[in-house]
């Protein structure tokens, strides 16, 4: 049930400020806006969390533990602090926020255009249109599946399916699935099918490598006490690539086990290299699965002689587990190269290929040629700003946790820009280094 949100306008306007999404990051938002005294609104397209409620597949959880799981002024209070929510609980925890944050929201409401005009921007949507000085795209990372264009030379009788429309095992057709990327979702996909009897194929390129456990305490664990989630987009050498990197290995699971590719081929899973070409029949692998799998072996090891390194200067060593190292990617001597289709029968292919947001509605010279959003740690434009964004101001960013830290630079940006507005003030530059001090 729907939570009562506070005060609803019933005619659209003009404001100071509006808000696309609401989600936890534009709940988190609307929280800043009001304590600043900002008059605005927060859209949203269906539901508050709408995408947890009808995007995802069924047995879901998150990638990081409950006690991780927190927004400005909220965060989780139950009894498994070190449990992975489902996506039902994530529901859950957000319309808990909302009925905290009372937001001025419109829910059923779809933003069709935002453009810039007279020195603010004028949002419309199926239910009228809203002028404001400054606006929030808070509709998150992951909006559309990113397939790639090989998808439409694929022989015929293959169902193909996305991440976002898989639901669980029983739902596909009898036979070999193919599941194209390695990153969280990928692996969670590919080792749920395979254990409902399936045989499955998984197609690997670039990933990032972690266990879920590491000197007896998770991961998300070190990597927040070590400072890996607070590294800066202004600091890192490349935040283009930064911000592609894929999503680590993991799963949330009751068992707390580590998920990567050498779980999978113990179960059977067929792991070749990535999905680069398609010859009638025949379904082409890129021949560097051992190069990519050694890059992430590489890494993972490089974060952990990180975090020894860190228990070391603090002297934490007989404080939590011994330093492990975990064996290499096991891959066969000569992967295959090929699938032939008319001689071993793919039944379904799934885009494990990730989403990416969509901004087919934004009217404003923000977006590069493929159409990502060009920002400076969330601001795009005099007034228009981002949040959710992956590696957007932190490496947290897109995480529930990520939210405080970036609201509170972001929304402080914003009352900045409002004044200046007001009084014709040249626009100021984000105060970085104090905003994050």
């Amino acid at each position: 049930m729907t939570a009562s949100l506070g005060r609803i306008r019933t005619v659209p306007g003009a404001v100071d400020a509006v808000v696309v999404g609401a989600g936890h990051s534009g709940l988190a938002m609307s929280r800043a806006l009001a304590a600043a005294g900002v008059d605005h609104v927060v859209l949203e397209r269906g539901e508050i969390a709408n995408a947890w409620r009808h995007e995802r597949w069924d047995s879901l959880r998150l990638l990081t533990p409950n006690w991780q799981n927190r927004l400005p002024g909220y965060r989780y209070s139950g009894p498994d602090p070190d449990g992975y929510m489902t996506s039902a609980e994530v529901v859950e925890f957000i319309e808990g926020y909302a009925k905290l944050v009372a937001a001025p929201l419109r829910t059923g409401t779809t933003v069709t255009k935002l453009r810039a005009e007279d020195g603010g921007y004028l949002v419309e949507t199926d239910r009228g249109a809203w002028r404001c000085r400054a606006a929030v795209l808070a509709s998150g990372a992951h909006g559309v599946p990113a397939v790639p264009a090989i998808a439409a030379r694929l022989p015929h009788g293959i169902r193909t399916l996305t991440a976002k429309e898989y639901r669980n095992p029983d739902a596909l057709d009898a036979g070999r699935v193919l599941v194209v990327g390695a990153s969280a979702t990928g692996l969670q996909l590919a080792d749920e099918i395979r254990r409902s009897g399936r045989p499955v194929t998984i197609a690997v390129g670039e990933h990032i490598r972690m266990p879920r456990l590491y000197r007896g305490r998770d991961i998300q664990w070190w990597l927040e006490l070590v400072g890996v989630l607070d590294d800066r987009y202004d600091e890192v050498d490349d935040i283009v690539r930064a911000r592609r990197v894929p999503s680590p290995q993991l799963l949330g699971s009751p068992e707390r086990r580590t998920l990567d590719l050498n779980a999978l081929m113990a179960q059977g899973v067929d792991v070749v290299g990535r999905l680069v070409g398609v010859d009638g029949c025949r379904l082409q692998f890129s021949g560097s699965l051992a190069n990519d799998c050694a890059m992430a072996d590489l890494k993972l090891n490089r974060l952990l002689e990180r975090i020894d390194r860190w228990c070391g200067e603090r002297r934490m060593d007989d404080v939590v587990g011994a330093a492990e190292r975990f064996p290499a990617t096991r891959i066969e001597r000569s992967p295959r190269l090929v699938l032939d289709t008319s001689k071993e029968r793919v039944a379904t292919i799934i885009w494990a290929t990730g989403l990416v947001p969509d901004y087919s509605w934004l009217d404003a010279p923000v977006l590069d040629a493929k159409g990502r959003l060009r920002h400076d740690g969330g601001v795009a434009a005099p007034g228009l700003y981002a949040l959710g964004l992956t590696f957007m101001r932190r490496r947290r960013s897109s995480y529930f946790h990520g939210a405080e830290h970036d609201v509170r630079d972001l929304s402080a940006h914003l009352k900045r820009h409002l004044h200046d507005s007001a009084r014709n003030v040249p626009r100021r530059p984000l105060p970085i280094g104090v905003a994050n001090a």
